[in-house]
């Protein structure tokens, strides 16, 4: 049986813990509500771009670009974003689950792009990469 002292010090400890943990689901909130209005704030761009690319799709007529025109699709890319480190629950196990039978269900004409150690580490042996940004910084 633990003394009292002892007590006294995991409890000490548990409360620094528990400070420190809150201290970061602030930072966290606090990010992610800018995130959230930046993206807010940028559907009205999103809203005219969509309208242009309308307007020069359908003035632009039939045959006047060989870009408009349906065509076969050959070759697909695919672009895994996980995170660099772990402590994120079941994220990146779920995104890197789903990658590998997406990827493995469109076929051998398939480049990947991953962006994320986890995803990088988890699929390496599996799937052949074309690229890979191991370390990104966010600019939030």
């Amino acid at each position: 049986m633990a003394t009292l002292k002892e007590l006294k010090v995991r409890i000490g400890g548990i409360k620094s813990t528990q400070k420190i943990t809150k201290a970061m689901k602030m930072v966290a909130s606090a990010k992610l509500r800018r995130a959230q209005e930046r993206t807010i704030a940028s559907r009205p761009y999103a809203k005219k771009i969509n309208e242009l690319l309308t307007d020069l799709v359908s003035a632009a007529g039939e045959g006047a670009d060989e870009l408009l025109e349906p065509r076969e699709i050959r070759t697909r890319c695919v672009v895994v974003v996980s995170s660099d480190r772990g402590l994120a629950g079941s994220f990146n196990t779920n995104i890197i689950r789903y990658a590998y039978t997406y990827i493995k269900s469109l076929g051998d004409n398939t480049k990947v792009v991953i962006i994320g150690k986890k995803a990088f580490d988890a699929l390496k042996k599996e799937i052949s990469i074309l690229f890979t940004a191991r370390q990104v910084y966010s600019v939030i």
